[in-house]
C-alpha cells in the first residue's frame, strides 16, 4: 500500500510539473466571485476592490476606521450594491477569524483573499524603536497568517481559492529609512512563495505581488521619524515621480490579471524589475549602492524616535508640483479624511 501511495504521489507530481511547463494554469472567472481585500479602505486596497468589483465580484473590504470604511462603501457602491465593509484589527487572531466568518456567512462563499492590509515607517535606522520592528512583523506577517489560516479548511475542502499576498520591492531588496517595513515584508514574501509551494496540490493558487513605487496617495498616512518634513518631501516626490513611479489604477489592473491566471509572482513596474533582477546577479553591488543613495537621505535629529503622519510633515517641497499627481491620487483613492 505503501508503494501505492507513492507511486500515486509521484504521478500526481510529474503531473503538475508536467502542467507548469507545458500547459496552462487554469484561469478563473471574477463573476459571482466573492473577494476579501484587508486594508480596503483606501489607496491600493481600493483600487483592488474596484477593480474586482468591475469584473463582477462581491467585494468584502476591512480596516481599522469605520469613517474611512463608509467612505469606500460608497465608493465602491457606485460599481456593485454587493459589497460588505467590516471594521477589524488585521492583528488581532480573533479579530481576523471573526471578519473571515462574517464574509463566509453575509455572501455564503470566499473564494479570493487579498492580504494587502499594511503601514510604512519612514526614518533613519537610529530613529527606529523594537515596537517598530514588531508592529510590522505584525501586520505584514502576523495578519496575513492569521487571515490565511482561516481561510485555509474551506479552500482546501473545496479544492480551489486564490490568495494574494501584497508584499513590495522592500520584500525583496532591504531599502534604507525603510528597515522595518523591509524585515515586516520580507516575511511575508517568504511565507507567501511557501504557500504557493505548499498549496499547489490543492489546486489552490497564491501570488506574491511586489510593487515598486506607486502613485496611491499613501504617503500622507504613513509614519515620519526623525528629520520628519524632510522624510516626508524625499518619500512622497519619489513616490510621485512618473518615470520611476507606477500609475496605481494601472497595477490594481495587472495585480487582478495575476490573480485571474493563477501567477506565481508579479513585480510591478520596470524600476522595480530592473532593480530585482540587479540585487539577484549582484547582491553585494546592489546593497552597496542603496549605502551611497543612504548618504543622500535626512540624517538622524529632529523629532528623533516620536512619530508624526505624512499629513503632519508637509514643507515647502511637498505637498507641492512636483507631488501633484500623487495628491490627485491621494483624493481619489480615500487618503484624504
Amino acid at each position: 500500500m505503501a508503494n501505492r501511495n507513492l507511486t500515486m504521489n509521484a504521478g500526481v507530481a510529474v503531473g503538475m510539473a508536467a502542467s507548469m511547463l507545458f500547459g496552462r494554469r487554469p484561469q478563473i472567472s471574477l463573476r459571482d466571485k466573492t473577494v476579501f481585500v484587508t486594508g480596503g479602505s483606501r489607496g491600493l486596497g481600493l483600487l483592488l476592490a474596484q477593480e474586482f468589483a468591475r469584473r463582477g465580484a462581491k467585494i468584502a473590504i476591512s480596516a481599522r476606521d469605520r469613517r474611512e470604511l463608509d467612505r469606500a462603501e460608497t465608493q465602491l457602491r457606485t460599481i456593485t450594491d454587493q459589497v460588505l465593509s467590516l471594521e477589524a484589527d488585521m492583528t488581532i487572531r480573533e479579530e481576523v477569524e471573526a471578519a473571515i466568518q462574517k464574509v463566509e456567512s453575509h455572501f455564503n462563499s470566499l473564494d479570493v483573499l487579498v492580504n494587502n492590509a499594511g503601514k510604512i515607517s519612514v526614518g533613519p535606522l537610529e530613529t527606529m524603536t523594537i515596537d517598530d520592528y514588531r508592529d510590522s512583523i505584525n501586520i505584514h506577517f502576523w495578519g496575513p497568517y492569521f487571515a490565511t489560516m482561516a481561510v485555509l479548511p474551506t479552500f482546501q475542502r473545496r479544492r480551489k481559492g486564490r490568495i494574494i499576498n501584497i508584499s513590495s520591492i522592500g520584500g525583496k531588496i532591504s531599502v534604507p529609512h525603510l528597515v522595518p517595513y523591509s524585515v515586516g515584508k520580507f516575511a511575508l514574501t517568504g511565507f507567501s512563495e511557501g504557500l504557493r509551494s505548499e498549496l499547489l496540490k490543492d489546486n489552490i493558487y497564491v501570488t506574491t505581488v511586489c510593487p515598486g513605487l506607486m502613485r496611491t496617495g499613501s504617503p500622507r498616512n504613513a509614519s515620519f521619524k526623525g528629520n520628519n518634513e524632510s522624510e516626508y518631501a524625499w518619500f512622497s516626490v519619489s513616490d510621485a515621480l512618473p518615470v520611476i513611479s507606477m500609475n496605481a489604477k494601472r497595477a490594481a489592473h495587472q495585480i487582478v490579471n495575476a490573480c485571474v491566471r493563477g501567477d506565481s509572482q508579479v513585480v510591478l513596474s520596470l524600476p522595480a524589475r530592473f532593480a530585482v533582477k540587479l540585487h539577484g546577479l549582484l547582491p553585494g553591488f546592489t546593497t552597496d549602492l542603496l549605502g551611497l543613495m543612504n548618504i543622500l537621505l535626512p540624517p538622524p535629529g529632529g523629532i528623533g524616535q516620536d512619530v508624526r503622519t505624512g499629513k503632519q510633515s508637509f514643507s515647502n517641497v511637498s505637498p507641492s508640483w512636483i507631488t501633484s499627481l500623487n495628491e490627485k491620487a491621494a483624493r481619489e483613492n480615500n487618503e484624504v479624511g
